[in-house]
């Protein structure tokens, strides 16, 4: 049963009608940093934060922040992000199938290149910090080829890639500390924060989690978030216990679990093909 409700969803993400939602572990399959708990100890090792601050990604970045500049936390993750990755299964079925809006929330550049690797007709959008901005901005648009687009997403293109996290990489911002989080979390309940051609193309679609979990408030209210007023029918692929705050997440986005192995999408998508 788990195995069927699986090809379902990833055959409904083939045929547009379900969004794919990936988490960090995704990006693990390709050889990046795969949870904010790892990012945070990349940081701890070249600052010492205190105790109430350490596994605490947000809060780590923002002692760093504090204490050593905003260049230092940001030099520190790019760093983190910057060595080469290996082939992810993942990532490279999504640049085949190509749906028309992937969200992935996690800032490693794996898709991105995955998908400059295949097409040049989509386009990114990805939040922002806000951290040495004096306009009121969210996110910023980009073309496939890396062009920044003043107006926003375009609705003409065929595939979108949200990053509502930002990417770590030279000449893209992302949002890390707790302060860079303060404004957008007050403003994300009215959507604010939430691009316009995000919202129009979640009309109407679910979602399909991959490589996410939702242990941490922040991770839940971004999903929570970004799933507000879209279709029906979400479903998460996670293996193994989860905790309580978890399961009354699910209950509450009436999202279909699917207990099983980031590994078992994998197999699956040995067999699955582009063309579902």
């Amino acid at each position: 049963m788990p195995r069927e409700m699986l090809r379902a969803a990833l055959g409904a993400v083939a045929g547009g009608r379900v969004i794919p939602y990936l988490g960090a572990e995704v990006a693990g399959l390709g050889g990046a940093i795969a949870s904010p708990a790892a990012l945070s100890a990349v940081i701890e090792a070249q600052v010492r934060v205190p105790k109430r601050a350490m596994g605490n990604l947000w809060a780590a970045a923002q002692y760093v922040e504090t204490k050593k500049f905003r260049a230092t936390v940001e030099k520190m993750v790019v760093g983190a992000f910057a060595g080469p990755q290996g082939p992810n299964p993942i990532h490279d079925w999504i640049a085949a199938v190509r749906p028309p809006m992937v969200v992935d929330a996690w800032y490693d550049r794996g898709l991105v290149q995955a998908l400059r690797a295949s097409a040049a007709d989509w386009g990114l959008v990805q939040g922002v910090s806000r951290n040495g901005e004096w306009a009121e901005i969210w996110h910023r648009a980009y073309g496939a080829d890396g062009t920044l687009h003043p107006e926003g997403a375009d609705p003409a293109w065929p595939m979108l890639l949200y990053k509502p996290h930002g990417m770590a990489a030279p000449g893209h911002s992302f949002l890390l500390s707790d302060s860079d989080y303060v404004e957008v979390l007050t403003e994300i309940d009215i959507q604010s924060p939430i691009p316009d051609e995000v919202q129009n193309r979640r009309t109407g679609r679910g979602f399909l989690f991959l490589g996410c979990r939702f242990d941490d408030q922040l991770l839940r209210t971004y999903a929570r978030q970004i799933a507000k007023r879209s279709g029906q029918g979400h479903v998460a692929v996670i293996e193994g216990e989860l905790t309580r705050m978890e399961r009354l997440f699910l209950e509450e986005m009436a999202i279909e679990r699917i207990d099983l192995p980031l590994s078992a999408v994998v197999e699956e998508l040995k067999d699955f093909g582009a063309t579902v």
